[in-house]
């Protein structure tokens, strides 16, 4: 059987490899020495729960996110709300989402449509609305991170939909920075970290949103009654 690559070309990367293996010199020594870790876990005080949730409050609303605060028990009103002042009438339920979260949503005559793996990417499209809960928040950054988590379900569900309502408990799903929140995360888990609606900009740097994902986040920030005082 002959080589897929000529004999040219294998010389050429031969030669290749053999240079950077000379400029590396002796790897085995280079890879025995510590590498400094005398960064900076956060940039913020980690000990003021209320200050950490301001700062995510500024950072999501700085990349565009809509953001809204409310106690636990405000918030199937507060979804049904959103969703009925965005003009929606069919909204994705991802299995493991609370039920009570949508509870009174479906009494405002919306359309509640439990994510049972077989609705399409297609079907995605002509939905309003999903609404999920995430795995955490990042608060120097404005990041959500959804893991395919209960209440978040596959990634399509976040990414196809035009408007996505997320809801982050605080203060247990806040965190300070990106340093302290991966060892919170499974690495074998799917994870998409978001910062703001889907949007990107061509060389004239003109925005356009919706582009990969949903063009509208909204993003309820959920304290315990008698917590942290909402904004």
């Amino acid at each position: 059987m002959s080589h897929p690559f000529p004999q040219s070309h294998r010389n050429s990367r031969e030669l290749i490899l053999g240079r950077i293996r000379a400029a590396l010199g002796d790897t085995a020594a280079v890879a025995e020495q510590p590498l400094p870790r005398d960064y900076l876990a956060a940039h913020v005080p980690t000990d003021d729960p209320a200050a950490l949730l301001d700062l995510l409050h500024r950072n999501l609303a700085d990349y565009r996110a809509l953001v809204h605060r409310c106690q636990e028990g405000e918030l199937p009103g507060r979804i049904a709300g959103l969703l009925l002042d965005r003009g929606s009438r069919t909204v994705v339920v991802p299995a493991g989402l609370p039920a009570g979260w949508l509870a009174e949503a479906a009494t405002q005559g919306i359309e509640l449509l439990p994510d049972d793996g077989t609705l399409t990417a297609a079907r995605l499209d002509a939905v309003d609305s999903v609404v999920t809960d995430c795995a955490l928040a990042v608060a120097e950054t404005g990041t959500i991170v959804l893991d395919a988590g209960p209440g978040q379900g596959r990634r399509l569900l976040s990414l196809v939909p035009d408007h996505h309502v997320c809801v982050v408990r605080a203060p247990e799903q806040v965190v300070a920075s990106v340093p302290l929140a991966l060892p919170r995360l499974d690495p074998v888990r799917p994870q998409t970290w978001i910062s703001g609606p889907s949007a990107t900009s061509d060389i004239e740097l003109d925005r356009v949103e919706g582009v990969h994902g949903p063009r509208t986040l909204e993003v309820l920030l959920v304290t315990a009654a008698g917590g942290l005082t909402p904004a």
